[in-house]
């Protein structure tokens, strides 16, 4: 009898551990589909607005031509981080950066190189100042993290039939604050920028803006103007972003947009 109780025991404490153990193994897959589901979620991005960044980056919507130069391009779509007293502790952190981007760079002079490294043209078809050659996993990154030599986007011009390798963008989340956006690029050496109180189609879509008032050259600024007009009030597209020629021989030239 004392056998026999000692097996029944045992079979019982066996099959407790068998259910813990695949009561743990259930918990680490729905742990899993988590973390990937979470990662996903990343990858498609924030939302339509938020997502604009890169995808607005052309002359078509007016955002290249805005940045050049700094001082005159204050207008109501356009926010600049405040430029900080200049320090030498900031040069030279600049200047690493520089630096780094610069060696990161090289191979990427040979733009085949860059789409063999899943940078994608945005908007091939048209025509802009500043062709920006797109990685969506190095924009992911970015929003956590900040590695001077895996920039966002690569900055090109047309050159014959193919391209000729000019700077970088660097991104950031819209949440950070200046303080934080110091710590990845020196506020003192140059500005960060975000688009701002924009007035788009109230369907959602992407397409080029046909009226004045719409879009990144329109002339609507707030939410309730946004509405009178019938559109879909964006505070800030996407997040900030700041380019980078680090092929330059000046740092003015360096880091001016």
């Amino acid at each position: 009898m004392v056998g026999q109780g000692i097996r029944t025991s045992t079979r019982c404490f066996k099959f407790s551990l068998g259910i813990v153990v695949v009561f743990s193994g259930c918990l680490l897959f729905l742990m899993d589909g988590v973390c990937l589901a979470q990662a996903e979620e990343l990858a498609q991005g924030e939302s339509t607005a938020q997502s604009m960044d890169m995808d607005r980056h052309d002359p078509a919507e007016g955002t290249v031509d805005m940045m050049v130069p700094h001082q005159k391009h204050l207008g109501p779509h356009m926010k600049w981080t405040e430029l900080r007293r200049a320090n030498a502790d900031d040069a030279g952190h600049a200047d690493q950066i520089v630096q780094t981007l610069r060696q990161a760079l090289a191979k990427y002079k040979d733009y085949r190189v860059a789409l063999n490294d899943e940078y994608a043209p945005l908007h091939p078809d048209r025509k802009p100042k500043h062709y920006h050659f797109a990685n969506k996993q190095r924009r992911l990154q970015a929003k956590v993290r900040f590695d001077p030599a895996e920039p966002t986007a690569l900055l090109y011009k047309k050159a014959g039939d193919g391209y000729e390798l000019e700077g970088a963008m660097y991104t950031a989340p819209k949440g950070m604050s200046e303080d934080q956006l110091n710590e990845r690029i020196p506020l003192s050496v140059a500005q960060w920028h975000a688009h701002v109180n924009l007035c788009l189609q109230s369907d959602g879509s992407r397409r080029r803006m046909t009226r004045k008032q719409l879009g990144f050259k329109g002339r609507i600024a707030t939410e309730s103007e946004c509405q009178q007009a019938g559109g879909r009030f964006v505070p800030q597209a996407g997040g900030w972003m700041i380019h980078v020629y680090p092929f330059e021989s000046t740092p003015a030239k360096i880091w001016t947009h």
